[in-house]
């Protein structure tokens, strides 16, 4: 009988550290998601820091575009209020589809579009605009590994038992992914 307490003992604890390792690398996916969250929300929070500059220049050459104004406006409170990952992408998207309105607003102003402040507002949007999509990938890859890891055998059995749920990806509107048509 010693010897199958033995065997039954190390079967035991085999499955209690293969539980303990599933368990830690669902914790250790979970922390990269939110930490790769936290840098698209830094990204986001840098482009709309940058918005109220760019609407107050864009102003000083167009009063009258008040509209254009306020949905950039209401689409930058809108992702500055944010509270999920889904609210966030539907409020970046609203705010990309307000940006590309104040910009073909701006494109009808040549002296705006030589303002130096303006340049170098765009200039710094655009390179947001990059971090961001770093970003987002980089979001999105990690939510692939740790969804995965949440459906894969014999770890969803742990991600059920201690109740790790899946997360969100963030997405771009089918809009934002068409390239744009460039007309001679």
């Amino acid at each position: 009988m010693g010897m199958w307490m033995y065997i039954l003992i190390g079967i035991i604890l085999l499955i209690v550290i293969l539980i303990v390792w599933l368990y830690n690398s669902l914790v250790g996916l979970r922390n990269r998601v939110k930490n790769a969250w936290s840098q698209i929300d830094v990204q986001l929070k840098r482009r709309t820091d940058l918005i109220p500059n760019l609407v107050e220049t864009v102003k000083g050459y167009a009063k009258h575009e008040k509209g254009v104004f306020e949905e950039v406006t209401k689409a930058r409170s809108n992702l500055m209020n944010a509270q999920s990952v889904k609210e966030s992408q539907e409020a970046n998207n609203m705010l990309t589809g307000a940006l590309k309105s104040l910009f073909a607003v701006a494109e009808n102003y040549p002296d705006l579009k030589a303002n130096q402040n303006f340049l170098e507002l765009q200039d710094q949007l655009a390179q947001t605009e990059d971090k961001i999509a770093y970003s987002r990938q980089f979001y999105n890859d990690t939510v692939l590994m740790y969804n995965n890891k949440c459906q894969m055998f014999p770890s969803n059995i742990i991600a059920s038992m201690f109740h790790f749920e899946q997360s969100e990806f963030f997405e771009i509107e089918e809009s934002a992914r068409a390239t744009p048509k460039v007309e001679f």
